[in-house]
């Protein structure tokens, strides 16, 4: 099958499960088209005969204060649809993917060519931008004009039905990991140089918006490392990285104790050494980081929102708390941290959860959702 793929290139939930997919999908065969404005983070250092990347030039004019981004994404939809006879295209994260996939389809309709579109909802498209007056309209529209939905966790399927007036069925496909890359690998000296006395080393990655709250990431750290002695890797960059670095200030002698590592592409290798995720967020849609720590055997410290209870089982994988509740966060971390026995349950635990969302569980609901889109599209 010909597949388009249309994503976000950057560190993003949405712009890694899109490129794993791809990826995953051309190792089974597949033809795979990304349509992007630059190469994705996680295509870089792959090759694959069978995947191809189309890169959508936006023209700069002074007669535009913001480039149309929108318009020069249509035109390469379809010119890569027309060129390479696609069979199907799935786009990740509504805006302005949709759209976009809505007016090339009907552009390509009127040449004569029908071709299905697939939308895939990944979070903020649906529960924050997409809510704005805004973008709601074309939101609602473009999504009960795909061919199909899917979400990423029966928690966002439940929070577009409920914010948007949607017509159609919504598949929930979870997101999945990569155990191939994403397994604990040896590396004590790496572990050595973070943690030279044998402290515990707690991982937090996000993009530092502040949907993240990493402001309770370090307040919960304060609270462990009063009763244990740990480290903590910050992984990522965003806008609430200089608050973070200045609360770290604030408390007395932790700027030893955390370091910001800003971007990182082999995250696995700082998850191979690490004891505690601590993902403490105000919503996440599924929480693929936390699921791709879990995959490297490290328990998970996390709030209830949005998707995280489908994989982070309380008491068993980790524990979940009320949003903002640092007391209670850094009271499970303790508990998790104190005892080798304890800490070894979870991470056991966390390792086999992890498991139930690998590529080759999920891939094929995707495959099989193709199938079923193409042949239906065909006997319109």
């Amino acid at each position: 099958m010909k597949i388009g793929i249309v994503c976000y290139p950057t560190f993003g939930g949405s712009g890694v499960l899109a490129t794993e997919l791809g990826m995953a999908l051309a190792d089974k065969g597949h033809d795979v088209h990304f349509i992007t404005y630059q190469q994705p983070v996680r295509l870089a250092n792959s090759f694959r005969p069978n995947i191809f990347f189309h890169e959508v030039s936006v023209p700069v004019y002074p007669l535009f204060d913001f480039p149309p981004y929108e318009s020069a994404l249509v035109s390469t939809m379809v010119s890569v649809v027309n060129n390479y006879d696609l069979d199907v295209l799935h786009v990740h994260y509504a805006i302005p993917h949709a759209s976009s996939a809505y007016f090339a389809q009907q552009i390509l309709k009127d040449a004569g060519k029908n071709i299905p579109y697939i939308t895939t909802l990944h979070g903020t498209d649906i529960t924050l931008v997409g809510r704005d007056k805004t973008y709601a309209p074309i939101v609602t529209f473009s999504l009960n004009q795909s061919t199909a939905i899917t979400a990423v966790s029966h928690n966002l399927k439940q929070e577009t039905l409920s914010n948007f007036n949607i017509q159609k069925e919504i598949d929930v496909i979870y997101n999945f990991v990569d155990v191939q890359r994403f397994q604990r690998k040896e590396k004590e000296h790496f572990k050595r140089m973070i943690a030279p006395n044998g402290e515990r080393i707690i991982t937090h990655v996000s993009n530092f918006r502040k949907v993240k709250r990493v402001d309770d990431v370090v307040k919960i750290f304060e609270k462990i490392r009063k009763e244990v002695p740990s480290k903590l890797i910050m992984i990522g960059d965003g806008p609430e990285r200089t608050e973070a670095e200045e609360l770290v200030k604030q408390f007395c002698n932790l700027q030893t104790d955390v370091r910001f590592l800003g971007k990182q592409e082999q995250v696995e290798e700082i998850f191979s050494i690490s004891d505690l995720f601590l993902l403490p967020s105000a919503y996440e849609s599924f929480g693929l980081a936390a699921l791709e720590a879990m995959a490297c055997g490290i328990p998970v410290i996390s709030s209830n929102a949005g998707g995280l209870p489908e994989i982070n089982q309380q008491g068993v994988t980790g524990y979940l708390s009320e949003v903002g509740d640092v007391a209670d966060m850094a009271k499970n971390s303790i508990s998790i941290l104190k005892d080798d026995a304890v800490l070894a349950r979870f991470k056991e635990a966390a390792y086999k959860q992890a498991h139930s969302f690998t590529i080759d569980k999920v891939v094929p609901e995707y495959e099989a959702l193709y199938i079923r889109v193409v042949d239906e599209f065909k006997n319109k």
